[in-house]
């Protein structure tokens, strides 16, 4: 199947985190995180529409101003997500500037500024350009099960770490892959027309089997139709695959709180975008600065049995070493002895499950692990 989600770093393993994830069938992307953006060009920063910030540290949130300006007067509006205190630092930052000009823009631009609470209320305000970018239209919501956002194909879900002070993770979860069989379509007598459209619609939506598919078509001048119940097309015609999860975690302390909820999160997930600070052997360090090793990166990614892990975030201090993290990442993803002794022993590595994808980063494929629900399917996240 052909993967809706294409994500990749913005900025590479050592730069600012953010993972830019591409609609392949529409015009649109999502961000994890907002760090330093400018690698992006205006016409991929302008297909964005939602953006989950962790926290707001610089490196974090730099790329806010940067993404105002390429949306000024450009009639869009964008929603951003991030922890307790987040509509206060949005406004602080528009209110930095002086807007006395934007009265005139042709087209009003609206950030809607949302943050999330441990006990799952989400408050949100709206800030417009042409009046100003002040506060406005304030109102609250309750995340179940943390689920942020919900639409027709996919929900995005978040958990809270501990970074010594509260940082979020994010998952993408694709609801599933609806595929039409053509030749089965025609056994029933079916045409292929935009009617498809709505019944791979039922089936996202979770309609019941007995409600009725208006299947409707032309020949010539004569129109058909024929009313089917779902769940008889589902049988005959349709194949329902499990769709893609990307999760994206970052900023967290190693610890028994942290690592349920990121192999909770993480479970399953097609990629893992997952920090790897520190190398283990200054494990002591990393825990001193609330980050993951690579080590522990690779045991998190391996309990959750994730199809692909790839390490980002990788401390400055490393520079020209991100295969040497790769690695210790890939010996505890694949569960090598020598990972479990905080890296005293050289890990084997075998080379084919390293990849440098151009502006993706370290990624490591597992083996011997878990398959991702699009390997199963037979077509891998590429």
């Amino acid at each position: 199947m052909t993967p809706q989600f294409h994500p990749h770093l913005v900025n590479g393993p050592t730069g600012d985190p953010g993972v830019y994830v591409d609609f392949l069938f529409a015009r649109r992307a999502l961000l994890f995180d907002l760090g330093e953006i400018t690698r992006l060009p205006p016409r991929k920063i302008l297909r964005l529409s939602h953006i989950f910030i962790s926290h707001t540290h610089m490196d974090h949130f730099i790329g806010f101003d940067h993404l105002v300006r390429i949306f000024l007067g450009r009639g869009k509006r964008l929603s951003l997500f991030g922890p307790p205190g987040f509509t206060d630092r949005v406004g602080h930052h528009l209110a930095a500037y002086t807007w006395n000009l934007v009265e005139g823009f042709p087209e009003d631009f609206t950030i809607e500024a949302c943050e999330f609470h441990p006990d799952g209320k989400v408050m949100t305000v709206e800030f417009h350009c042409r009046r100003g970018f002040r506060g406005e239209a304030e109102r609250s919501f309750t995340a179940g099960n943390g689920v942020l956002l919900e639409e027709e194909t996919f929900r995005i879900r978040a958990v809270f770490l501990d970074h010594r002070i509260t940082s979020i993770a994010y998952t993408l979860e694709e609801k599933c892959h609806v595929n039409v069989m053509k030749n089965r379509l025609a056994d029933m007598g079916l045409p292929v027309g935009p009617w498809l459209t709505e019944l791979k619609r039922a089936v996202l939506r979770g309609d019941a089997d007995a409600v009725p598919v208006r299947a409707w078509w032309k020949d010539g001048d004569e129109s058909s139709e024929r009313q089917i119940p779902l769940g008889e097309l589902k049988r005959h015609v349709l194949m329902i695959v499990p769709g893609q999860k990307i999760t994206y975690v970052t900023d967290a302390l190693y610890s028994e709180a942290n690592a349920g909820a990121i192999t909770d999160l993480a479970q399953g997930s097609d990629y893992l975008f997952i920090e790897a600070a520190f190398l283990d052997e200054d494990a002591g360090r990393a825990a001193e600065k609330y980050h993951l090793t690579a080590r522990q990166a690779g045991l998190l990614a391996r309990r959750a049995g994730v199809g692909r892990v790839v390490p980002f975030h990788i401390s400055p201090k490393y520079a020209g070493e991100e295969e040497r993290i790769g690695m210790e990442v890939m010996a505890a993803f694949a569960g090598n002895p020598a990972a479990t002794e905080q890296g005293k022993e050289e890990p084997h590595v075998s080379g084919e499950n390293m990849v440098y994808p151009g502006g993706s980063g370290v990624q490591v494929r597992g083996a011997g692990t878990p398959h991702s629900r699009m390997g199963r399917r037979g077509a891998g996240a590429e």
